[in-house]
């Protein structure tokens, strides 16, 4: 494993915790003589390695007593969980911080693979967030990460065709099938909207935005499975009719990001659902047909609804390994990395979306790209990865899910089926 040492010299003052926000007791045990400290942070790439060596250099800039090195997670995101998985249960007390995927609240915190965070942070510190990324932070109420940077789904549309067509930006779900039939029918493009319908995690994505926003849940308040409600008929009836009328290709149930993105980005799309990263590619030469011609906005709404749709999270999280012998140095360092200085860097030199409510309202920040200046419009919903069987729970909802999207089996069964195993993966783990 690739490991990058950035040095730096010994402790934190009390008065410097307090100022970050910490809890008194976490400061008090600052008054020991200054020493050395040196904490490991295992990262992803971001934006290439050199953006993560000027967020520490930075930060170290500020704690001079604290000591970072940098470790390479691996590229596949499934790999980095079981490496920290065999570390952190072998009691490695390194890395002392990690970053990891939005999805792992639910394993890590009922395997006791993280720190509660909410157990040695004060509220305030989780008040920079919004309540959405908070939640999909949790397990069982209590705290496991610290949102880092933030990912989410978004409508990107043809600005070209729609005023051509003198047609208005679809505001609900079912404007939008009505915009790309009158499109579709006027031969100015080939599909009507394109998104992820593939039997894969993108799917249970896709879903959670039609279930959600349809007033459904996969898991009621007592962790009881209800995904064959008539909500959730409601949100699969809708998404099949996309297909069934044409607006949406055959083809979509084979569809992951990059074939949707890709048949948007050559002009064959009206409407695309995908992550913030689509921007940036459809505005990109020698990869899109379409520079200049694209807009974005929030995930449309069912008729009746107010406001917008909801938006699944994904991203990626800071978690501290409950073996660090360096609490106190973890903690500041994961205060200042979800900081307004930390996060305004990600924002402007990685265009990542910041996490920090503040710097998402920064106009500096939101006049960059069009993502940015709409991601506080979003509602925010996560996966229901609250579960250490998360894994079998998607794979329940994207398998029959996709199977009633081919018209492999009736959208009632489909959900009925999912449902009962989703049941079946919560029984077996005794939850």
């Amino acid at each position: 494993m690739k490991r990058t040492t950035i040095t730096a010299l010994a402790v934190l003052s009390a008065g410097a915790v307090l100022s970050a926000g910490l809890t008194p007791a976490f400061a008090s045990s600052t008054k020991r003589a200054p020493q050395v400290t040196t904490i490991v942070w295992a990262s992803g790439t971001i934006s290439g390695n050199g953006l993560r060596k000027d967020m520490v250099s930075q930060f170290e800039k500020l704690h001079p007593n604290i000591h970072v090195t940098i470790t390479q997670e691996a590229t596949n995101t499934d790999t980095t969980r079981a490496q920290l998985t065999t570390q952190i249960s072998g009691g490695a007390t390194t890395p002392d911080v990690f970053m990891g995927d939005v999805i792992w609240p639910g394993q890590f915190g009922s395997e006791h693979l993280a720190l509660p965070l909410s157990q040695h942070m004060p509220k305030s510190f989780f008040s920079r967030f919004a309540p959405g990324l908070v939640a999909g932070a949790s397990y069982k109420g209590v705290v496991y990460a610290a949102p880092f940077f933030q990912d989410s789904g978004f409508l990107y549309y043809r600005k070209d065709l729609l005023a051509k067509a003198h047609l208005p930006v679809p505001r609900t779900w079912q404007q939008l099938k009505s915009d790309s039939l009158v499109l579709q029918h006027k031969h100015m493009v080939k599909y009507g909207f394109v998104w992820q319908g593939a039997s894969y995690e993108g799917l249970t994505c896709d879903w959670m935005e039609y279930l959600t926003d349809a007033g459904g849940q996969v898991f009621n308040s007592a962790g009881k499975a209800v995904m064959n409600s008539p909500q959730a008929v409601k949100a699969l009836t809708f998404m099949r009719s996309l297909i069934t009328s044409g607006v949406t290709p055959k083809a979509v149930i084979t569809m992951q990001e990059p074939q949707a993105m890709n048949a948007f980005n050559d002009g064959q799309a009206a409407f695309l659902r995908n992550w913030d990263y689509a921007w940036t590619n459809s505005q990109t030469k020698g990869q899109s047909t379409v520079i200049g011609k694209v807009g974005v906005v929030p995930l449309p709404t069912f008729a009746g609804n107010a406001g917008t749709g909801y938006a699944t999270i994904g991203g990626w999280d800071l978690y501290v390994n409950p073996h660090s012998k360096h609490l106190q140095a973890d903690l500041t360092f994961i205060n200042w990395m979800t900081g307004v200085q930390a996060q305004t860097i990600l924002a402007t030199k990685a265009s990542e979306i910041p996490t920090n409510a503040a710097v998402q309202s920064n106009p500096r920040v939101r006049k960059l790209n069009p993502v940015l200046s709409i991601v506080s419009k979003t509602h925010l919903i996560a996966r229901p990865s609250q579960t250490p069987k998360y894994a079998a729970v998607s794979q329940a909802i994207y398998s029959n899910i996709n199977a009633a999207l081919a018209g492999q089996t009736s959208i009632k069964q489909a959900l009925q089926t999912a449902n009962s195993q989703i049941s079946q993966a919560m029984s077996s783990s005794g939850l």
